[in-house]
């Protein structure tokens, strides 16, 4: 099983707004730090703002935010949201199946029965349980500024000649 690039997109913008919660986030810099295309994020981030998950922000401060609290953002509907468009197979499509084996084949049944196991195991987990404690995303996604230590040279460095 993988999952679609929609979906990935999906996760990454809201664990990038989670992690900058309070700020109003810019596409680009989404892209930016997720490694991802502008334009295929504008279509992730219009669903996502059509569901409530973002609240997006017209004009020359503009950008987006999360549209509810990470705790209230669960991981399974979010994917079922993108990935249900796309068939998982073939025969699951009953426009454009073509499988011989459509009303005598256990494979889809089963195949049904799986997603559904992988869809409500995901459905436990919250944005939250991603971003929490995980300070390696933090330090990752953060757009606060990094605060270096002040630059301290020995005394010989100093010295002009």
């Amino acid at each position: 099983m993988r999952l679609t690039m929609r979906t990935n997109l999906a996760m990454r913008t809201l664990m990038f707004c989670a992690v900058n919660q309070g700020r109003t986030v810019r596409k680009h810099e989404v892209a930016e730090q997720c490694n991802a295309s502008e334009n295929h994020l504008a279509q992730v981030i219009n669903t996502l703002a059509q569901l409530g998950y973002v609240d997006t922000v017209r004009g020359r401060n503009g950008g987006l935010r999360l549209g509810r609290p990470p705790e209230q953002i669960r991981v399974g509907e979010v994917a079922r949201v993108f990935e249900t468009p796309v068939p998982f197979a073939e025969c699951f499509d009953p426009e454009t199946n073509t499988c011989p084996l459509i009303g005598n084949c256990r494979l889809q049944t089963a195949l049904k029965a799986a997603l559904e196991a992988f869809y409500t195991s995901l459905e436990k987990v919250t944005l939250a349980d991603l971003i929490d404690g995980n300070d390696g995303l933090h330090l990752l996604l953060s757009m606060q500024p990094v605060r270096s230590a002040p630059c301290h040279r020995p005394a010989s460095a100093l010295h002009i000649q």
